[in-house]
């Protein structure tokens, strides 16, 4: 039965990856594009134990599991950055089923990439960056989570629009694909030329448009990495200055941005802001959702720039000084950065 569904798989890869032939040649300065067997060989199994005392560990949990991608030939690899937050150890599989360590080597909040490198270069052919600018609704897509054939799903792109997360997050043109696969965190999407387009972040109910029930996946474009990776790499985080974090979690409802969660000892704590309070402005302006309100937050400066909040707190209309800060100062990690 095993036997049967690798062939099966094998061959359904084999006929996806045609689909590439007549894209035109690669780039010059690209590899050519992987065979099958390299393409899922580059998707490693990812372990990683948070610290005692994480942060995240109420939401993230302290043990996490996910899938990685190995993008050079002296072991980095690429996964979804929370998976590896305020990690104590990390731990990489390869197809071999052999296990080695790895060290967090960057963390990107706005995209939500993480980064780390074995200790020694895995035995797999790194996997190429393509250009996911090219993906279109409708598009084929190999979805390549850790365990080879079996790992691996055809899927569709059902959208590309701009994703909020409520922990301070937003992708302007996310890749949304269907059908739901359950093995997506870290996972690799792959375009029909055998190249790495995305990472896959989330299980979303809703990935064909906002609101209607449409289970898949969210993935974080490739091309939101290419403009950071060498500052990743080199300095563990984006050249570009920190965005103020204020610590809140939010849901838009109607339009309406109520709080549903608040860091603790984080900026908003520490202002007062409690869940169940309602965000009504940024600096005496309206707020008209999720999105509008990160932009409007994002605008006044970096990081450690005070924020003022018009907040409905019960039936009255507070404003809060919130001192913002950089999220990684608030995080408890062990890196090599």
């Amino acid at each position: 039965m095993r036997r049967s569904l690798r062939s099966l798989l094998r061959g359904v890869l084999a006929a996806f990856l045609s689909l590439g032939l007549g894209l035109g040649a690669p780039a010059a300065e690209d590899k050519a594009p992987s065979k099958d067997a390299d393409i899922l060989g580059a998707v490693v199994k990812l372990r990683a134990k948070a610290l005692p005392d994480a942060r995240t560990a109420s939401t993230l949990g302290h043990n996490r599991e996910g899938s990685g991608v190995v993008i050079d030939s002296d072991g980095l690899v690429l996964t979804i950055g929370y998976l590896v937050l305020e990690a104590e150890g990390i731990e990489v599989m390869g197809p071999d089923g052999k296990t080695q360590p790895a060290n967090l080597v960057g963390y990107d909040h706005a995209t939500g990439f993480g980064l780390v490198r074995t200790v020694a270069p895995l035995a797999v052919r790194p996997l190429a960056l393509g250009d996911s600018s090219q993906l279109e609704e409708r598009d084929v897509v190999l979805i390549a989570g850790h365990g080879g054939y079996e790992g691996a799903n055809i899927g569709y792109v059902v959208s590309r629009r701009e994703f909020t997360g409520s922990w301070e997050y937003l992708v302007e043109d996310a890749i949304f694909t269907a059908p739901a696969v359950y093995n997506w965190g870290g996972a690799a999407l792959i375009g029909p030329d055998g190249r790495l387009v995305g990472i896959g972040s989330l299980y979303v109910r809703d990935a064909a448009r906002p609101g209607s029930p449409f289970p898949g996946n969210m993935f974080v474009p490739i091309n939101l990495l290419k403009p950071i990776l060498g500052d990743l790499i080199a300095s563990g985080r984006s050249g570009e200055p920190p965005r103020p974090w204020l610590g809140l979690g939010t849901e838009e409802v109607q339009g309406r941005l109520f709080v549903t969660r608040i860091q603790p000892e984080g900026p908003s704590d520490q202002a007062g802001i409690r869940a169940g309070d309602m965000v009504i402005g940024v600096n005496g302006v309206p707020v008209q959702g999720q999105a509008d309100f990160y932009r409007k937050l994002w605008k006044l400066g970096a990081a450690g720039t005070d924020v003022k909040l018009q907040v409905l707190q019960g039936v009255k209309v507070n404003e809060l000084a919130v001192k913002s800060i950089d999220r990684l100062n608030y995080l408890r990690t062990r890196s090599a950065y």
